[in-house]
């Protein structure tokens, strides 16, 4: 069959300080290429601010291979932002598919054929779906209780076994790069876009080396962004709140009043009991604003409209 009519697929993949793992990466991701012939290959590897030598490796692997392509962005913007860029060039570029995953080598390449087949069997979007994950402690509750909570409360439940790592068949990623928001959440937006999909079970592996990437406070930020970006809810529990209050105001008030009324009551009593509901209330209305400000601050940022991210280069992309 002429290299013409295979299919592109192309792989996109943010990097940011993944010096330790990228040699691993390459050589697997080009076992992978050179196994399945029946499509035609590309990585575009974004490297997202990297202060290591990533984006040196990367090019020199494009020198060797120019099925790896790089793009560097002008600065560290995010995660998201990287997965961004990687997916708009590979709708630039006419790609059948787009595969997305971490650079950490937690997601196998080794998985991509069958991700591959499932897509060729019919589905638009293949989800990679983790049977077992090697994360332990603190970070594992974490991403377990993220998942639990993520699902109960969003408007567009996502599996809860799923991440990054998937496959977006050519309707799917031509319908995400037409997504303008600036606050990303892939996992939700994938939910979101609909299409047929299919599911991949797999296990996800620890870090093949290095220290991961995603801190804390990145973790929290990104999982502020997938519950304000896909649920309501915390609007309507503030509204409920806000009633519940105000009928359990309304019948204390009625309470004392017909105490006062019987001349149950005559004195002044009651400090500590008002106190308390003052400082409740207060607590609830400060709860109130804070989630008010978030959704705020994201329409703050869609207005702007400043771009999800810079492009310094681009190393074999047109």
């Amino acid at each position: 069959m002429p290299s013409e009519t295979l299919p592109a697929v192309a792989l996109v993949i943010p990097v940011f300080n993944e010096e330790a793992v990228l040699p691993e990466l390459i050589t697997r991701l080009t076992a992978v290429f050179n196994a399945q012939p029946g499509c035609r290959w590309s990585a575009i590897l974004v490297n997202d601010g990297s202060r290591d030598r990533s984006s040196a490796l990367i090019a020199a692997a494009h020198a060797r291979d120019p099925r790896f392509k790089l793009i560097d962005l002008s600065r560290n913007f995010g995660f998201q932002a990287g997965l961004a860029a990687g997916l708009a060039a590979a709708d630039a570029a006419q790609a059948d598919a787009a595969v997305t995953m971490d650079a950490d080598l937690q997601d196998p390449p080794e998985m991509i054929p069958e991700l591959v087949a499932a897509w060729r069997g019919g589905a638009d979007v293949v989800r990679a779906v983790r049977r077992t994950r090697s994360e332990t402690g603190p970070r594992r509750l974490a991403f377990d209780l993220f998942h639990k909570l993520f699902g109960a409360l969003t408007d567009y439940p996502i599996e809860p076994n799923s991440g990054t790592f998937g496959l977006l068949g050519r309707p799917a990623l031509e319908a995400f790069s037409r997504l303008p928001e600036r606050h990303r959440f892939f996992p939700g937006l994938r939910a979101w876009v609909g299409f047929s999909r299919a599911d991949v079970l797999y296990d996800r592996k620890e870090r093949a080396a290095g220290e991961p990437q995603q801190t804390l406070r990145r973790l929290i930020r990104y999982a502020l962004d997938g519950l304000f970006s896909f649920s309501y809810l915390p609007l309507r529990l503030l509204t409920l709140c806000g009633m519940f209050i105000a009928f359990m105001g309304f019948a204390i008030g009625v309470f004392f009043a017909v105490r006062r009324i019987l001349g149950v009551e005559t004195a002044f009593q009651g400090f500590t009991t008002l106190i308390t509901l003052l400082l409740f209330i207060g607590g609830v209305q400060l709860i109130g604003i804070g989630v008010l400000g978030e959704y705020l601050g994201r329409v703050y940022d869609e207005v702007k409209q400043r771009p999800n991210f810079i492009v310094r280069k681009r190393t074999g992309l047109d």
